[in-house]
C-alpha cells in the first residue's frame, strides 16, 4: 500500500499527457476573499438593522 500511495500522490499523476494546466486555474485570493468579505458585511448589516431598528 505504501508504493501505491507514493505513486498515487506523485506530482502530475492525474495528468498522464503532461499538459500544463496552470492556465486554467483561477487564483483563490482576489475573488473569493472579496466575495466572502462582501457577504459577511451584508449579513452583519442585516443582522444589526433587524436587531436594533
Amino acid at each position: 500500500t505504501l508504493v501505491h500511495l507514493t505513486l498515487l500522490h506523485e506530482t502530475g499523476s492525474n495528468n498522464p499527457l503532461g499538459i500544463p494546466s496552470d492556465c486554467d486555474k483561477i487564483p483563490f485570493h482576489p475573488y473569493y476573499t472579496v466575495k466572502d468579505i462582501l457577504g459577511f458585511a451584508l449579513i452583519l448589516s442585516l443582522r444589526v438593522s433587524l436587531c436594533k431598528p
